[in-house]
């Protein structure tokens, strides 16, 4: 008989780690299936502040290494793996990898959401040495500094603004010739003296010394390339939820991302999602944690009214 888990989550995540930790608390038979490596992309910031009770920061991948100790120490255990289909249609859900099927009572979908690349050259090897996709977990690092915020949606606008608390000089720079961000956020940033928009432009390269020294930026009508000295770049040009091995079988938004109320239930009974991947306001690892155990709260509920033969 193939073995059948009360909880499946999917993404060892903040939110999926959070959910492990509070289902094996819970007496649930609990069960991760991560990608890569704990952590996220949390693991690929090197220091967070912002995550409260370390009160002089945490190294992103160590505080996944400890979020995911935490969970095993109650028995959860990790299958690094790669989902390629799922099948909801059951009461108990099947999860296909390359190698192996899965099967639970419950899913908590906790598989985040990445940030949208430029492109460039460079991009990934100077990411987080100057490349950066999380003004609030990076920006302190450049107090007094110049940086660029590429984008021009309500992220890049509220990036741009909280930047200019902290930077000598911030340049947003955008393929268009206005933002897309909600009004709220123009006024303030026209006002503030040490922001300048390139418009009509986008970011061509990178040049750097190990970290970035500054960036090439081409006008798109002209083409014309203007060197800009920099010591960051800020990419806020959306995120890509990691959706696509749902193959439709839970609701997604037109963005792509699970939609799922504050309860975190889907529109399948059984499945949950937590984190980044689910329709939400701010997507941050506190409000990725709470998640997690909110999931777990109606998980509970949802196995005690069913019937499990």
């Amino acid at each position: 008989m193939q073995h059948i888990y009360d909880m499946i989550i999917i993404g060892g995540g903040p939110a999926g780690y959070t959910a492990a930790l509070y289902a094996a608390r819970a007496g649930l038979d609990t069960f991760v299936i991560e990608r890569m490596s704990p952590g996220g992309q949390m693991a690929l910031t090197g220091e967070i502040d912002n995550y409260p009770g370390f009160d002089e920061g945490v190294d992103g991948f160590e505080l996944g290494i400890k979020m995911q100790n935490g969970a095993q120490r109650f028995g959860v255990k990790t299958e690094y793996a790669e989902i390629v289909s799922v099948d909801f249609s059951d009461k108990v859900k099947a999860l296909r990898t390359e190698k192996d099927i899965f099967y639970a009572k419950t899913v908590v979908i906790a598989a985040g959401a990445n940030p949208r690349r430029l492109g460039v050259p460079l991009e990934q090897e100077l990411t987080g040495k100057g490349v950066h996709y999380c003004a609030h977990c990076d920006g302190r690092f450049y107090k007094g500094k110049t940086v660029l915020v590429i984008g021009g949606g309500n992220s890049a606008a509220a990036d741009a603004l909280y930047l200019s608390h902290l930077a000598a000089k911030v340049y947003v720079v955008h393929r268009r010739d206005s933002l897309r961000a909600e009004k709220i956020y123009h006024e303030p940033l026209i006002q503030a003296k040490n922001v300048e928009f390139l418009w009509n432009s986008t970011l061509s390269e990178l040049i750097s010394d190990g970290h970035i020294t500054g960036v090439k930026i081409s006008d798109v009508n002209s083409q014309k390339i203007t060197d800009i000295a920099c010591e960051g770049v800020f990419v806020s040009i959306g995120r890509k939820p990691a959706t696509d091995f749902l193959g439709g079988s839970v609701a997604l938004d037109p963005m792509g991302y699970v939609i799922a109320d504050e309860s975190t239930r889907t529109n399948v009974k059984g499945v949950f999602a937590a984190g980044d991947i689910r329709t939400k306001a701010l997507r941050q690892i506190v409000t990725a944690a709470a998640d997690g155990a909110v999931a777990v709260h109606y998980a509970e509920k949802y196995l005690a009214e069913m019937k499990f033969h």
